[in-house]
């Protein structure tokens, strides 16, 4: 096949997980005969250092033009003062209003083979796989925002159209998982939560009674998360408790640089990106995790592209490096010797030529 993916490095340490996940597309791309055009583009900071926008013309021109896009990471110290006129999180912001992409899918599945970097004990990590399908354009996040020297305030707005789109993207990808929806809200506190809650009874009841759905609070999910993870299939939520607990999720899977995430439109198009943040205390010292940027490749691959056994023999790829004893730092036991960024680069492209050419 061939496909025009938009390369947006970011800041950080964007550009040194960046170029590992180049580096398995070409494999992919050289292992089964697919062409992909890779056309870089700046976002985040160092938009704003050539540009003055985080999310500039150019940029947007080859989004727009690409079939999928794949993003290391924004923002920094040197652009986060209060008082900054352009910051790089409103790029990244433009950036998934430009696509439509409103349901941000974040996969979390344990391995055996990193138990061992996860802060809970095994018996609670055995047979996690959760899926989290969280609404990405409205809420706090997007509302009307005012502040002054004593004041400040950031309006939190839901339609039912919004919460409509991502509850019936949740459904359906239960049905082709465990058929369980799990809708987390705040409703015994927040309008907005209650008519989440009110909307999503009645288009899961309507449209999709062969799923069973469950609610549960905000905070009891969080807590539940931890004591018992692996009774969750699919979690739909809205923006912020969403972003909030997906972050506490990471620590079944011992880092955030283990997590990807798709961000995907009606059409399936999507932006695909690890959930982790730029990191600038480690940028430029080859020691960050491309496992997530990697992983973001095979949802890519299979989620926009179609390419479902390239997309499994990536992941397979990523767990077999860990499996024969190659981690970074942040998923490296106190016996591991821990690898860079670019020697875990090399392992995975190495696995995934070797199961390619078995595949073959």
């Amino acid at each position: 096949m061939e496909a025009l993916i938009a390369i947006l490095a970011g800041d950080g340490i964007g550009p040194e997980i960046m170029r590992e996940g180049v580096r398995v597309l070409n494999a992919v791309g050289e292992c089964g005969g697919h062409r992909f055009e890779l056309r870089e583009a700046l976002i985040g900071g160092a938009a704003i250092d050539a540009a003055g926008d985080g999310f500039p013309a150019e940029t947007r021109a080859v989004v727009d033009e690409a079939d999928v896009a794949l993003l290391g990471a924004v923002g920094g110290p040197k652009w986060s003062s209060p008082d900054a006129p352009v910051r790089p999180e409103q790029g990244l912001l433009d950036l998934r209003a430009a696509m439509k992409v409103y349901a941000n899918l974040r996969p979390v599945k344990t391995h055996p083979a990193l138990y061992a970097a996860s802060p809970l004990r095994p018996e609670y990590l055995a047979d996690v796989d959760i899926l989290f399908v969280r609404e990405l354009t409205g809420g706090i996040y997007f509302g009307e925002k005012r502040r002054s020297a004593d004041e400040a305030t950031d309006v939190c707005t839901y339609h039912r159209h919004e919460i409509e789109r991502v509850v019936r993207m949740a459904a359906q990808f239960a049905r082709e998982r465990r058929g369980k929806v799990t809708s987390i809200d705040k409703a015994n506190v927040l309008e907005t939560s209650r008519l989440w809650r009110r909307i999503t009874d009645e288009l899961m009841r309507t449209e999709f009674p062969d799923v069973q759905l469950d609610t549960l609070y905000v905070d009891a999910a969080a807590m539940h998360l931890l004591s018992g993870p692996a009774a969750f299939d699919v979690l739909v939520t809205e923006n912020m408790f969403g972003d909030i607990l997906t972050d506490e999720a990471s620590m079944l899977c011992g880092s955030l640089g283990m997590l990807p995430s798709a961000s995907l439109n009606a059409d399936r198009r999507g932006l695909y990106e690890p959930i982790h943040g730029s990191a600038p205390d480690i940028a430029g010292r080859d020691i960050a995790n491309p496992c997530a940027t990697i992983l973001s490749v095979a949802m890519m691959l299979r989620f926009s592209l179609g390419l479902g056994d390239e997309a499994d023999l990536v992941e397979q790829a990523v767990y077999a490096a860990i499996e024969a004893g190659h981690r970074t730092g942040d998923i490296a036991s106190a016996t591991d010797q821990a690898i860079g960024t670019a020697a875990m680069g090399d392992e995975i492209v190495a696995q995934y030529r070797r199961l390619a050419g078995r595949h073959e």
